[in-house]
């Protein structure tokens, strides 16, 4: 039996309370940590795989999220479903600035690097460790696609939308104003955006929100406590996938090489066509033009035929 949502929350506080006491405590916000040490009325821990302190009061940057899950990876101490789903270009060990966020430039271990935006995604093509990137390019708009499973009667549209702005909201501590939320059966289409000037010192990025809730949706939470629930007035919605566009404040920088073969072949079978037709065309009026020359030279040896 699923205990209430409000009961779990008392009995995680309780725990979060007793450990406090006994001078270490619990991060409700990020379980990759370890060290977690009490402080005033806030917890401090380490996060997986680096050693940035991080506040459990709030969520955790990406970068170091990700860094710890390649860390618990490698550890083998990861405990991530085995059908959960992950982004093979965008899941690498980040390097992460004495803040937790992305710098501007990454590199896989060896020589390829390439520039990334402030939510770490890669946004130019990869080049040497001379490649240069001069800043961060913030991300202040993220568009979110998903699609729900069957139900047996239909989700109200007006109460679904409201839900969700609301449980983001409560859940990750974003502001309401950065949340739009659209339903057109069977898609949900969630939109945050967030500009630089709309953001304090103290509020949480929607990069890290878009990423806590992706973990969400794919089983794997990085908040103890109840799971994600988006519910209507007429039942609750269930997927497990979520497709994320991260739109920067400045367009990427990539070249032909970021085409995809089916793209380029494509363009090929275009310019191919081209050619052929500018060959026909060429074939075309060289034979028109013998057939010409041929029908003069005919008519001139029967004008001298005549005038014989």
């Amino acid at each position: 039996m699923e205990l209430p949502r409000g009961t779990v929350y008392l009995a995680l506080a309780m725990l979060a309370l007793a450990a406090t006491v006994n001078g270490s405590c619990l991060c409700l916000n990020n379980k990759r940590t370890v060290n977690c040490t009490s402080m005033g009325n806030t917890c401090r821990c380490t996060s997986f795989g680096s050693n940035v302190t991080v506040d459990c009061g709030t969520l955790s940057s990406k970068c170091l999220l990700m860094k710890a899950e390649i860390f618990s990876t490698k550890t083998g101490k990861s405990n991530r479903p085995q059908h959960a789903i992950r982004d093979n270009d965008g899941i690498y060990d980040p390097e992460c600035d004495d803040n937790g966020n992305f710098k501007a430039k990454q590199c896989n271990g060896t020589s390829t690097c390439w520039c990334v935006n402030s939510a770490g995604i890669r946004r130019t093509d990869k080049g040497d460790k001379d490649i240069k990137c001069n800043e961060v390019v913030r991300t202040s708009w993220i568009s979110m696609e998903m699609k729900h499973s069957e139900t047996e009667t239909d989700l109200d549209k007006h109460s679904l939308e409201s839900e969700i702005r609301d449980e983001l909201s409560q859940r990750y501590k974003l502001n309401k104003n950065h949340i739009t939320a659209t339903y057109e059966k069977p898609f949900v289409f969630i939109e945050l955006k967030q500009n630089a000037t709309e953001k304090s010192a103290t509020d949480v990025d929607i990069v890290d929100v878009a990423y806590y809730f992706e973990k969400d949706i794919k089983g794997d939470s990085l908040i103890l406590g109840p799971s994600l629930t988006l519910d209507s007035s007429t039942g609750s919605l269930r997927s497990n996938d979520v497709i994320i566009y991260y739109i920067d404040d400045k367009a990427p920088e990539f070249t032909m090489q970021r085409l995809t073969p089916g793209i380029i072949a494509v363009i090929v079978i275009i310019i191919l066509a081209i050619v052929a037709g500018i060959l026909v065309l060429v074939f075309t009026r060289r034979k028109t033009g013998k057939y010409e020359k041929a029908e003069v030279k005919e008519m001139n040896e029967m004008h001298r035929e005549l005038n014989s």
